[in-house]
């Protein structure tokens, strides 16, 4: 399956969360640092879930771009 995941740069390095796992997030210094820190935790989270018994997610959210004249 494919999740989105969200990375924003913040004051103090990067914030990631996947739409379609909530409580899912992770922050890094870099990007490469998020992008793997993301990558272990929905693995971490997704693991959870299934010891938990419950159904995974479905990916549902998706992301696009528009060209914006200013």
């Amino acid at each position: 399956m494919k999740y989105l995941v969200v990375i924003e740069e913040t004051e103090t390095g990067f914030s990631a969360y996947s739409p379609d796992l909530p409580g899912c997030v992770a922050t890094g210094n870099t990007r490469e640092e998020v992008e793997q820190n993301m990558q272990e935790g929905i693995l971490f989270h997704l693991e959870g879930i299934r010891e938990d018994g419950e159904q995974m997610p479905v990916p549902k959210s998706y992301s696009r771009t528009f060209d914006v004249a200013v």
